[in-house]
């Protein structure tokens, strides 16, 4: 099976350690930019852009660098309960086709309650499920061309369309990640791939046929994605070395600070990640070669695979035997890190081709839109 894999673009910071500004770097447009034509250059299949108020804005990041990139897609954040599924319909629509077909979209539902009432948003974690269940289901049709009326516990919509279609049809996969009961069955209703945080595989294999089994009863499928930072060195004792190296000015008390800012959290898989170390650096390693450093100070993903080229193909190999076939890599510093792992990560993976999009411009080709939503009539011949 040919693997997908993407990269990250750091807008939250970057450098050679955690937990310290010593090695650390400015993350501008430049940077990004950089990162981004190198991601391109090396034949990754696209970059994640995260999200948050510790983030830039992941779509005006995206936007920003369409320009300066040729194949490389996008995967951007979509917010329920942030933004209208309506609006959010048609900014997808219009990321896709400036890209010409280069947009992914991944549902976030967030994690972090602060953040959220920082946002607007004040639903509890059920709550927050029923309302981006409503947001997906709406985004959904809009954006496959259906003229929407939806009346639902949390969103309301009367008319809903898109008068300018996406290149990607019947629209821009949907990609989400979740560990809760309630995000197993939003994605099995909804989304086109699923990722899990790098847990050990045993943990994933779970996951997975939990949320094959869910897709199965309503007569889906869903493909399957993971998301691990990558320490890829010549040697296993480098690799090593470097694992050590990045967290060598780290502090107990930066560990504890960050462990008790993650703790109020209501997310099921950010508690999963932090059950992995347990604010320890005693016992990081754990799985073989799964290392859980990255998480003593960082929110969302917290683990990396560690060693040689063959050693981490050959670990990534078993993830895709349970059948993920996409995996989102990243690690410190990003820059430095892509061309790493593409020279001694990537001759040891089957990877897959970046596709060229088949779907159909719509850049205006019939002339201006008449009174804001009708299309103008054909010229007579």
């Amino acid at each position: 099976m040919a693997l997908n894999i993407f990269w990250f673009l750091p807008t939250h910071g970057d450098g050679r350690y955690l937990g310290t500004s010593r090695g650390a770097r400015a993350v501008d447009h430049s940077y990004l930019q950089q990162i981004a034509q190198a991601a391109d250059k090396l034949g990754y299949g696209g970059v994640l852009i995260p999200t948050g108020r510790s983030c830039e804005d992941s779509w005006l990041v995206a936007a920003s660098l369409i320009p300066v990139t040729q194949r490389l897609k996008f995967l951007v954040a979509l917010r329920p309960g942030i933004i209208s599924p309506t609006v959010a319909a048609r900014q997808a629509a219009t990321l896709d086709r400036l890209s010409n077909g280069r947009a992914l979209f991944n549902l976030v539902t967030g994690g972090d309650p602060d953040e959220l009432a920082g946002d607007g948003l004040t639903l509890n974690h059920a709550e927050r499920y029923e309302a981006s269940v409503e947001f997906t289901r709406i985004w959904r049709r809009v954006l496959e061309g259906e003229t929407v009326d939806y009346a639902g516990k949390h969103i309301q919509v009367k008319g809903a369309k898109l008068l300018f279609p996406p290149v990607q049809q019947p629209r821009p996969p949907l990609y989400f990640g979740g560990s809760s009961d309630a995000a197993q069955d939003l994605a099995a209703e909804q989304v086109e791939l699923y990722l899990t945080w790098g847990e050990p595989p045993a943990a994933v294999r779970e996951k997975i046929e939990q949320v094959r089994e869910k897709a199965a009863r309503q007569g889906r499928s869903v493909r399957f994605g993971i998301r691990l930072h990558v320490i890829v060195r010549e040697t296993n004792e480098a690799a090593w070395r470097a694992a050590d190296q990045l967290i060598e000015h780290l502090d107990d008390d930066t560990i504890a600070r960050a462990q008790a800012s993650l703790a109020r959290f209501d997310s099921v898989g950010q508690r999963r990640m932090a059950a992995l170390h347990g604010g320890s650096r005693d016992n990081l390693e754990v799985s073989p070669n799964l290392w859980a450093g990255v998480g003593l100070v960082r929110g969302g993903a917290g683990t990396a695979l560690v060693g040689d080229g063959p050693t981490v193909a050959a670990r990534i190999q078993e993830y895709a035997e349970l059948g993920i076939d996409t995996f989102i890599f990243s690690g410190y510093p990003h820059l430095e890190e892509s061309y790493r792992v593409a020279e001694l990560l990537f001759p040891h993976l089957d990877l897959a081709q970046p596709e060229q999009p088949s779907g159909r411009q719509y850049i205006s080709p019939f002339g201006e839109m008449v009174a804001n939503d009708i299309l103008p009539k054909a010229a007579e011949s």
